[in-house]
């Protein structure tokens, strides 16, 4: 498999590319027209220094991810909202809809950090009660928070847009692994394709979940309220240690890489679905609209010939 530097993520009823600084949207409308938007998204962080500081740089992309896949669902969303009396879909003052998605972004997370981080602390002091080993308590907190993770994926798995979604998904991944392994980017190559793929953002957030539970072992001081902030602290060098083994892991297919990476791998099972044709074909326009697959392909195979 070689690394193409291709990204994305589902939308609704779409998929989302990004190739370098360029980024395209491409949604199945209800009529069943396909629509896409390609736009250049340079992110919120202009200095190059940071943007390639190791570990850094997996914080900025990380807050930038956030930002464009906010941005690109509300577009996806806005073919499916209810039409004005005019027949014309209701719009938004851009500076209306910055100002709600910066609220959005910092309600989510808000409620990441009180449901994933604060809420495992608190309920692992119920067994500080009865367990001496602290090291034990912090085993439960993390296995509270792990199951929190599977069941909330779980749950909202169970909802038929996310399904959606959840296919559109399988889709995004099945693209990008077609052109990676060689093939050319048709319908019956990306059905073929598998539908994980080791740069997935479920990977990404399974390994800061991991990666929490082995830190906050070393995090021992008496106050309670001490030990909640340094394990919030904690967050942007986890979300940056992730992110670097998430890069390495796509530039890689060394054994051991492979071998840690299969945990992310086998929750990506839980976030995409089979996508069916039509998806399929709505991931293949959004991928053509950023990047030269076919001179990519040709590349990959000359490398493989020699």
């Amino acid at each position: 498999m070689a690394y193409s530097g291709i990204g994305g993520q589902a939308v609704i009823e779409g998929v989302m590319m990004k190739h370098k600084d360029t980024y395209a949207v491409a949604v199945r409308k209800p009529d069943h027209e396909i629509v896409v938007e390609k736009k250049t998204y340079q992110g919120i962080c202009k200095n190059e220094t940071l943007k390639n500081l190791m570990f850094v740089r997996g914080i900025i992309s990380f807050v930038e991810s956030m930002v464009l896949g906010l941005s690109t669902l509300t577009f996806s969303a806005s073919f499916f909202e209810e039409e004005d009396k005019g027949g014309h879909t209701k719009a938004k003052s851009e500076k209306k809809e910055k100002a709600e998605m910066g609220f959005t972004i910092v309600l989510s997370l808000l409620f990441a950090v009180a449901i994933f981080m604060a809420l495992p602390f608190y309920v692992s002091l119920f067994f500080q009660k009865y367990i001496p080993s602290e090291t034990l308590v912090i085993l439960i907190e993390g296995l509270l928070r792990l199951f929190i993770f599977f069941a909330y994926i779980l749950l909202i798995s169970r909802m038929e847009d996310i399904r959606r979604v959840f296919m559109y998904h399988g889709a995004e991944h099945k693209c990008i692994n077609c052109i990676e392994h060689g093939m050319d980017l048709t319908v019956e190559n990306v059905k073929a394709s598998s539908k994980e793929h080791k740069r997935c953002g479920t990977s990404f957030l399974f390994f800061v979940v991991i990666i929490t539970i082995i830190a906050t072992m070393f995090i021992r001081v008496d106050s309670r309220i001490l030990r909640l902030v340094l394990r919030l602290a904690i967050i942007p060098l986890v979300a940056g240690v992730s992110y670097e083994f998430i890069r390495l892991a796509g530039r890689s297919d060394n054994s051991i890489i492979n071998m840690l990476s299969r945990p992310g791998l086998w929750m990506q099972r839980l976030t995409t679905k089979e996508p069916d044709e039509e998806m399929i074909e709505v991931g293949i326009a959004s991928v053509e609209a950023v990047f030269d697959w076919k001179s990519y392909v040709e590349t990959v195979r000359e490398k493989e010939m020699t």
